[in-house]
């Protein structure tokens, strides 16, 4: 049996500019290198290839999650005990309250809303002609409508952004942009302790469910300001940019769009290709509870493994083809959303967003040309801050 010294070590940085921009390459070298590979940088031992991925996340006893998600280790320790960073029983009570308003029974109610709001402004942004679709598109429906259901006080509103992506830019090594990001944490921490409380937020909004909650003896109350990060990071930067991503590709296949135009019952199936072939969320890590091996190789307990969703998403093994973008495909099975235990609990109000935005644009718009983009560089997002489109209309 392999043992830890014959593993492939690789010293390749996952965060620098062009790794956040283009990580691809790199996601390709790691796959041929085996089912783990060691990260010299971080000292983690990556997972890149589809089957070993996919297993982790569905063995949440041996990949826990009680020992923090992210890189650093200091942040790590501090995050233990969050939804994220939390293993059943504590994660499914935590969960099953977090989770309620955003079942797909809920979905069906607020779904009206959405789809009358994304209509509102395709057809305001396809009537200008030119647009910005990550943030005046891909941004509206998350800002004008998730954020009046969190339910914060106004100032929460303005900085949600923000502070989500400060939050995702924590993920990674402590390097800069992990150091520039550490004070709007701070902030957002600071505010959901102190001012995102009962009396100062809607009190039928998400945020104060968590303490209705916590008054009936369903969870202790000190969960209830580190639950708001599940609202706040899961339903705005990653929903954002997956709706770009979605953009951008089918600016860069018109044959793929005409397919979507001529039979809409293809957006599923784009949905989930789009969010495979572009993975919003490239990776968390996980902390094995005992020895175990990993695709024929040993690794000790108290490894931290990379679960590299990015790179697992593109594994030939997998897909055939793997980087072309095919809306015919299918890839339900993708990890973009994760598997388990911690699958995304946002993901039916994601798909809602994205399909509303999706079918009234295939009725306005028949081609997509960009005009200009600009990538988004974070330690724990990968997608477009920025993706300057002309349109023409249908």
């Amino acid at each position: 049996m392999p043992t830890v010294s014959t593993i492939p070590a690789s010293d390749v940085d996952l965060y620098t500019e062009q790794a956040r921009t283009d990580p691809y390459p790199i996601y390709d070298e790691l796959r041929e290198l085996g089912p783990v590979v060691h990260l010299t940088r971080d000292d983690l031992y990556a997972l890149p290839r589809y089957d070993e991925v996919r297993a982790a996340l569905m063995d949440w006893k041996t990949f826990t999650s009680a020992r923090g998600v992210f890189v650093d280790p200091e942040l790590n320790r501090q995050l233990e005990g969050i939804t994220l960073c939390s293993d059943p029983p504590d994660h499914t009570m935590m969960r099953s309250v977090l989770g309620r308003p955003l079942r797909q029974d809920r979905m069906r109610e607020i779904a009206p809303r959405i789809e009358s709001e994304a209509e509102r402004i395709v057809t305001e942004l396809v009537d200008r002609g030119r647009f910005d679709a990550a943030t005046e598109l891909a941004e509206h429906l998350p800002m004008a409508v998730v954020s009046d259901l969190v339910g914060l006080p106004d100032r929460g509103r303005l900085k949600m952004l923000e502070w989500a992506a400060a939050i995702w830019n924590v993920q990674g090594p402590a390097n800069e942009r992990f150091a520039a990001s550490m004070p709007a944490v701070d902030e957002f921490m600071a505010f959901a302790t102190q001012e995102a409380v009962p009396g100062n937020i809607d009190p039928n909004g998400w945020a104060a469910h968590l303490y209705q909650a916590a008054d009936r003896g369903e969870m202790p109350h000190d969960k209830c300001p580190v639950m708001m990060l599940d609202y706040v990071t899961p339903s705005l930067d990653t929903t954002i940019l997956a709706i770009t991503n979605t953009i951008r590709l089918f600016a860069d296949h018109p044959d793929q769009w005409d397919l979507l135009r001529a039979d809409r019952s293809l957006i599923p199936h784009a949905i989930n290709e789009s969010l495979r072939i572009e993975s919003p969320v490239p990776q968390f890590s996980r902390v094995l509870t005992e020895d175990h091996e990993v695709g024929g190789v040993a690794l000790p307990a108290g490894t931290r493994v990379a679960l590299l969703y990015g790179a697992a998403n593109r594994d030939h093994r997998q897909y055939p083809d793997p980087a072309r973008f095919d809306i015919t495909r299918k890839p339900s099975d993708h990890l973009a959303f994760g598997r388990g235990e911690h699958v995304c609990v946002g993901m039916h109000l994601a798909r809602l967003e994205m399909t509303a935005l999706l079918e009234r644009l295939a009725d306005r718009v028949r081609r997509f040309e960009i005009v200009e983009s600009t990538p988004m560089i974070n330690n724990g997002l990968r997608g477009l801050e920025r993706l300057e489109v002309s349109v023409t209309r249908a």
